[in-house]
């Protein structure tokens, strides 16, 4: 199971970062089009189509490799079983924020393939398209977090410590 998870996770980032590379693509061509006076329609709403599903399916990853922004306040002066509790309580209020984000994101692409919604663009793309990476990458996350809330309540949770070096920014 543990191995079937984490390809699921790391399927959504390689998704991520094709959905980048798509991003870049669309952000060339319109660039490149108005260099050499060519013009393919849609390059500004598919290159945001392309980045906001690549925001989406990259959460997952993100989360089990302990890269989300965390506050540790707190978390560093409860005690060991404050922290536990505040972990637990943490990640059962993500999980179901994140399932409750997921249907709503699954039944809004539903909606727009049932009543034939488009973009208002000169492109004119049926927005379930874009909005599945949306919906996919919010079940994934779901996914994550219940993953996480699980291993936490049975103690096989592995907590991934990011480097506590500040980033050195000069």
């Amino acid at each position: 199971m543990r191995r079937a998870l984490d390809t699921l996770y790391n399927a959504a980032a390689y998704l991520a970062a094709l959905f980048l590379i798509g991003t870049l693509i669309m952000v060339l061509l319109g660039i490149f089009g108005r260099l050499l006076d060519f013009q393919v329609r849609g390059t500004d709403a598919y290159a945001g189509y392309f980045m906001a599903g690549s925001g989406f399916l990259a959460l997952a990853h993100t989360l089990t490799r302990g890269e989300h922004i965390r506050v540790t306040l707190i978390l560093e002066h409860a005690g060991a079983d404050g922290k536990r509790w505040l972990e637990r309580w943490s990640l059962a209020v993500a999980m179901v924020l994140t399932v409750a984000f997921a249907w709503f994101s699954l039944r809004l692409a539903w909606q727009s393939h049932a009543f034939h919604d488009i973009s208002t663009g000169n492109d004119a793309t049926p927005l379930w398209i874009p909005q599945l990476s949306m919906a996919v990458g919010n079940v994934v996350l779901a996914v994550a977090f219940i993953d996480q809330f699980v291993g936490e309540l049975t103690g096989t949770r592995v907590v991934v410590k990011p480097d506590t070096e500040p980033a050195h920014i000069e």
